[in-house]
């Protein structure tokens, strides 16, 4: 008798079977290989599945960004770590208070189709380096919480379900946690939280270390294009992490590892790091962020990845917090009203843009029942 393997098993080997024979297409509603969320776009994918997505994604408008994590449990925003410069052994402990419980993905798809958005991002690793996934890199991830679940995994086949894209949000430019991630003093005030003691966790003393990291970064996404189907897009975060140490990361590496493992997954990285991403996603309004930056060579790498991408079909992510992107307990009362949506929505459209509106899922994954109103009434505004 062949032992039972479990659902969450089941749904990654199928994955892997249909990205080894080049299928992309794994959980698809097509017999033909193409993405549930591209079926409309099945013609022009068969010919070129970049152009599908990029036509596909100008046709898109509106997507649900969700920003799920260990920091929901504190309830004060997705940087609590390092602002609150709360060290990496204590801040694990959260992982053994992760249970995710009410996480439900079909509310979440339903939710998403209901407001008229044709897309969902959602934080797989944030700066704090917890993941969402199933990885073989970390043991810091939600299967080995009491949750005991894969949320990336679970997403992706409800929205392949629906047809909606995913796209997954991946901290490449920031890890709180990771050893060889570069240190403060060699170059960024946020690559690590300003602690008053040496952190043992911390291992990197030379440039050459941060290659440990990379090659880090690169198994993880050969993870998360390889065990869920299709995916919409990858979407790289923080920008700055990048431009104030633009010699470390092998940027055109990083987006051929993508791209070769599915050809149609559109890359984003905030404004830009070399200019060749498919599209640029600023948050709430589109400028360079050279003016951020102290040296003249890495203003340079800035403004010119900008003027690459500030005319292509962006997108403007947004949140309806108050500027804080992970759910902060203290902004309850001032979560934006469904008038202030279809502002935002009316902007960036006339800007050439999506807009991605975030919510934090509250610390037991719920979604905050404010923003549950606030995205049906849009829904109901625009299907009007």
């Amino acid at each position: 008798m062949k032992p039972e393997i479990s659902r969450r098993e089941f749904i990654v080997r199928s994955s892997l079977s249909a990205a080894g024979l080049g299928l992309m297409g794994a959980g698809c509603t097509s017999t033909d290989g193409v993405p549930s969320y591209l079926l409309e776009y099945a013609s022009v994918y068969k010919q070129d599945p970049k152009k599908a997505a990029l036509e596909w994604f100008k046709d898109a408008k509106y997507g649900l960004f969700m920003h799920y994590g260990l920091y929901a449990l504190l309830e004060r925003g997705e940087w609590v770590m390092l602002r609150e410069r709360i060290p990496v052994a204590e801040y694990a402990k959260l992982k053994d208070r992760f249970t995710a419980e009410n996480f439900d993905v079909d509310f979440i798809t339903d939710l998403a189709v209901d407001a008229g958005m044709k897309y969902i991002t959602i934080t797989s690793k944030h700066h704090d380096g917890f993941c969402l996934f199933n990885t073989s890199q970390t043991e810091y991830n939600s299967l080995n919480s009491p949750a005991k679940r894969d949320l990336i995994g679970e997403l992706s086949e409800a929205c392949q379900k629906k047809g909606l894209g995913l796209f997954l949000y991946y901290s490449y430019a920031a890890d709180w946690r990771h050893p060889y991630f570069y240190s403060r003093d060699a170059g960024w005030k946020n690559a690590r939280p300003a602690y008053d003691f040496v952190e043992p966790a911390y291992k990197w003393q030379k440039d050459e270390d941060f290659r440990i990291y990379v090659d880090f970064v690169h198994e993880q996404l050969r993870e998360l294009l390889t065990q869920y189907g299709p995916i919409a897009g990858i979407w790289f975060d923080p920008i700055m992490g990048f431009y104030n140490r633009p010699d470390l990361f092998p940027i055109a590496e990083t987006y051929q590892l993508v791209r070769s493992l599915q050809p149609h997954t559109l890359i984003s990285f905030k404004q830009g790091a070399n200019g060749t991403e498919d599209f640029a996603a600023p948050e709430r309004t589109g400028h360079s962020m050279a003016e951020h930056l102290n040296e003249p060579q890495h203003k340079k790498i800035a403004q010119e990845a900008w003027e690459s991408n500030k005319n292509k079909h962006n997108e403007i992510c947004d949140t309806l917090q108050p500027r804080v992107w992970g759910y902060s307990k203290a902004v309850d009362s001032a979560h934006k009203t469904p008038d202030e949506v279809m502002t935002m929505l009316k902007a960036a459209w006339a800007a050439n843009c999506n807009l991605l509106l975030n919510t934090g899922p509250l610390p037991d994954g719920s979604i905050n029942e404010i923003d549950v109103a606030t995205l049906r009434e849009v829904g109901r505004r625009l299907r009007e």
